[in-house]
């Protein structure tokens, strides 16, 4: 059983797809390794075609628990406010917006699908620059990967640290991007920049996909028995 997908089979979920827009946002989410939810967001002018680049937004609520009288921050078990000492009976529930960008690289074959795409829909007129790329929502996004992957013949992927099965998704397109980088480049500066374009605030986050692509271990494991 496997627990990533290849670039092959990447290649065959492309192939699968029934329309240039699902084929499309295989390729981006694959190619960029962005989430699904910043792939929707994209915009005609997110995209800078002379450049090669792709502005990301990514925009992520959190829920931050506050004293009802000093407005200090808590944790969900304080019972007494540390700032202000008053008896929390019941902590104010504040939604704080956190909204961070990026520019990512984009490969010449994806941003020519991208222009073919843009110039055929109607969107390269200069007043529908606002338009979506894409102009579905997630749940339906989830359904043409789903599909591809039916349509493509692959099969089920277990996650290797809980052993649960699960299904071709959009997530997996991401996971894929970076066990090709992993495998491509596992050095101090090929990790930093794979944390720089999947958008982690944590290394341990990225550090992860060198267990997953199954080579540090390997190669540790050989080193191990190597004669001098």
């Amino acid at each position: 059983m496997k627990t990533y997908l290849d670039i092959g089979e990447i290649e065959r979920l492309e192939i699968a797809a029934t329309c240039p827009r699902d084929r499309l946002l295989v390729r981006v989410l694959s190619r960029l390794g962005c989430r699904v939810s910043e792939a929707l967001a994209l915009r005609v002018r997110d995209i800078d075609f002379v450049r090669g680049e792709i502005i990301i937004i990514h925009l992520k609520s959190r829920i931050k628990c506050c004293c009802p009288q000093c407005n200090a921050g808590l944790s969900r078990s304080y019972a007494f406010c540390p700032r202000c000492g008053i008896t929390v009976v019941q902590a104010v529930s504040k939604e704080q917006e956190h909204r961070r960008m990026r520019n990512l690289p984009v490969d010449s074959d994806t941003l020519d699908m991208l222009r073919t795409f843009v110039s055929g829909s109607g969107m390269a007129c200069s007043h529908r620059e606002n338009s979506l790329i894409f102009g579905i929502n997630r749940h339906r996004a989830w359904q043409i990967v789903r599909e591809c992957g039916q349509r493509a013949g692959l099969g089920q992927l277990i996650n290797p640290e809980s052993g649960r099965l699960r299904g071709v998704s959009p997530h997996r397109l991401r996971d894929a991007f970076a066990v090709h980088a992993v495998k491509t480049d596992d050095s101090g500066d090929g990790l930093r920049l794979l944390q720089e374009h999947l958008g982690h605030t944590s290394f341990d986050t990225t550090a992860r996909y060198r267990k997953v692509s199954g080579q540090e271990h390997k190669v540790w494991y050989q080193k191990l028995w190597e004669r001098n």
